[in-house]
């Protein structure tokens, strides 16, 4: 039997991450099932679903601590299958506007509002092609409980987009 055991990893960005990562993995016997990183500001950041024996756990979290010492700060929970939700209603959203503070709060509000659950969240900020200014641009995936009104949840997004003065569309 296996636990999941969900990982988030901070680091200097250098070679050799993902590879002291995968040998530990490795070493106990787990599997590195579904995951998520990048280069931040300089900084190595990733989220790691793994799965490992039970009889390999203590043995694969100490084996972790012991990466602190290259620098790599790791945080890691063990975890179980959440209970089937009720019927859930997956969609995607996307948005696309000028930057400036906020912008993510202000859509994370209406959202929570609307018992939207986001499961994946990629956002950007890039300079536009012809005015050279910085737009922010946002991709999610998310659920909400099938019972929950996606008009409101649109006409709510819309109304925001409008006194943003930002793109937002949402796609079942």
């Amino acid at each position: 039997m296996s636990e999941s055991v969900v990982l988030t990893i901070v680091s200097d960005d250098h070679p050799g991450i993902v590879e002291s990562l995968s040998r530990v993995l490795s070493n106990h016997g787990g599997n590195w099932i579904e995951s998520s990183m990048l280069s931040l500001a300089g900084k190595f950041a990733g989220i790691l679903l793994a799965s490992v024996p039970k009889e390999q756990l203590d043995g694969f979290l100490s084996a972790l601590q012991a990466l602190d010492s290259q620098g790599m700060h790791i945080v890691a929970q063990t975890s179980s299958e959440p209970p089937p939700a009720g019927k859930m209603r997956e969609f995607e959203l996307e948005l696309v506007g000028q930057d400036r503070p906020g912008i993510v709060h202000d859509i994370s509000e209406i959202l929570t509002r609307h018992q939207v659950n986001v499961h994946e969240l990629e956002t950007e900020c890039q300079s536009a092609s012809m005015s050279g200014e910085l737009l922010f641009l946002a991709r999610a995936r998310m659920q909400m409980p099938a019972s929950a009104s996606m008009e409101n949840l649109r006409r709510d997004l819309e109304n925001l987009a409008n006194e943003l003065m930002v793109d937002i569309k949402l796609q079942e």
